[in-house]
């Protein structure tokens, strides 16, 4: 049986390991940002503060299909014209805040009053705004409501009121790390050894899960029209107040089994919720996946089952970064719908 002294080291051990998954990915932030700060500052200079002549457009094009080329994705047109504003609207670079992304920055540009974008800047910072609540402050006025209102704390305290609780997209991370296993990634790997090594490392995979987990069963058997069906892992999260399903495939997702988890999220919810619960929440470990297959199998309101890549060795700064500026363009595409 595990004593008090146990527990409290295994906390204070978590702990140290959480904050420094936080420091990695604040450090990958950290550098992107002022990579396309720098980057945005050079073409700047070139050309001279008239970004609308006609070398500006050219001058643009020509080092997008060169960067394209020697470093891939994340050098578009657009982009780089981001960087651009990036510099202009943020010209010294120490004032910029670690605490916030790329993804924040691009967002603060939306934002021409000058005033308005530093406060949303600095309360962002402050109060640990994910891009989401930015955006949903953003699109509520709350500067303009706050400015104008002669009970300012009401106003802030509506919207903490208001700010929404953590929820699925919140703890779902893409890739997982799974270094702790100890495998290689071959043609020999299947999806039992994997399990295996999630089961035997267990604690370890619950940190790399993150807040909130419990582990309730595996190869878990639920069976309607005589046929039995195995769900490779379930978890409870005890923050969203769900279960959380787990299915492993050590190839390409496939279609096939997005619907293969829908489901087991159809089953949990009809036939294994407990009052209190809300909805469960599937996710799909997989060695890789198309965003295409994922976006065009799941409805667009879909909020329960996730895809995400597992990894089997820490990736280095470089792959990090490669992942975040997917994620950007993925976002881009979406805007420009």
């Amino acid at each position: 049986m595990t004593n008090l002294s146990e527990m409290n080291i295994y906390e204070n051990i978590r702990t140290t390991v959480t904050e420094a998954q936080k420091k990695v990915y604040t450090t990958v932030n950290s550098v992107m940002v002022e990579t396309y700060w720098n980057i945005g500052k050079q073409i700047c200079e070139a050309q001279g503060g008239n970004d609308r002549a006609e070398y500006g457009t050219g001058l643009l094009k020509y080092l997008s299909e060169k960067l394209t080329d020697e470093f891939g994705k994340g050098f578009t047109v657009t982009n780089l014209s981001y960087m651009r504003q990036f510099h202009s609207a943020f010209p010294n670079n120490h004032a910029l805040r670690d605490e916030l992304s790329w993804t924040h920055y691009r967002m603060l540009l939306k934002i021409e009053d000058v005033k308005a974008r530093q406060f949303y800047l600095n309360e962002c910072a402050r109060s640990n705004w994910s891009t989401r609540q930015l955006e949903r402050q953003i699109n509520s006025f709350y500067y303009q409501r706050l400015l104008s209102s002669k009970d300012k704390e009401s106003v802030r305290t509506e919207v903490q009121k208001l700010e929404k609780g953590m929820d699925a997209k919140d703890i779902i991370r893409d890739p997982y790390v799974l270094e702790f296993l100890g495998l290689e990634q071959t043609p020999n790997l299947y999806e039992k050894d994997l399990e295996q090594g999630l089961i035997d490392h267990l604690q370890k995979f619950l940190l790399e899960l993150g807040r909130g987990f419990s582990f309730v069963s595996r190869q878990k058997r639920i069976t309607f029209d005589g046929e039995h069906y195995y769900i490779d892992l379930v978890f409870y999260n005890y923050i969203l107040k769900c279960f959380v399903i787990i299915d492993l495939k050590v190839g390409k997702l496939k279609h096939q089994d997005i619907g293969q988890m829908q489901m087991y999220v159809n089953y949990f919810t009809r036939e294994l919720m407990n009052e209190g619960d809300n909805l469960p929440i599937g996710i799909i470990l997989c060695a890789d996946k198309s965003e295409s297959v994922v976006k065009y199998t799941l409805p667009e309101d879909n909020n329960q089952i996730f895809a995400s890549k597992y990894k089997l060795y820490m990736p280095t700064e470089e792959e990090l970064i490669q992942e975040l500026e997917k994620e950007q363009e993925l976002l881009e595409i979406e805007n420009s719908l």
